[in-house]
């Protein structure tokens, strides 16, 4: 299965960049003290490099579908029962190992909207995350513990 997954904007983080842009250019323009029209400066500067920069959201590529990830992190010694319980019954997946190591992580892609999940697993190769595994698509209703 070939998944394209490209970040976007979130409406979370362009509601966030709006109102630290909006407080911004009410503190600047208000007559008040020289200290205070400075903090609107630079909310106003802070929320314009957030609206330029920050993408937390996910987009597949094909359908347009927007999606959230959610990553755990686990010990290279948990890679083989990983991989192999991604593939039938992800919910398998024991979170109390997490946080146990770095040596694998596995992404999952959730949307409400479309119903669907999709999990694959990383290996650490210094430097960066490599795929292990392909990428599984599985409803939504059966991952939920992987996705709190």
């Amino acid at each position: 299965m070939d998944k394209e997954f490209i970040r976007v904007r979130s409406t979370k983080d362009i509601t966030i960049s709006a109102v630290t842009v909006i407080a911004g250019i009410i503190l600047a323009v208000v007559p008040a003290s020289t200290p205070l029209n400075i903090v609107g400066y630079c909310a106003l500067f802070t929320g314009l490099i957030l609206v330029l920069s920050v993408k937390t959201g996910y987009k597949d590529k094909e359908t347009g579908v927007k999606y959230c990830k959610t990553e755990h992190f686990f010990a290279q010694s948990l890679r083989q029962s990983i991989c192999d319980a991604i593939c039938s019954k992800p919910d398998s997946v024991d979170l109390s190992e997490e946080d146990k190591g770095n040596g694998v992580r596995l992404d999952i892609y959730h949307s409400k909207a479309s119903g669907k999940a999709y999990i694959q697993l990383f290996e650490y190769i210094p430097y960066k995350y490599e795929p292990c595994s392909k990428l599984y698509e599985h409803d939504l209703d059966k991952i939920n513990k992987l996705i709190g």
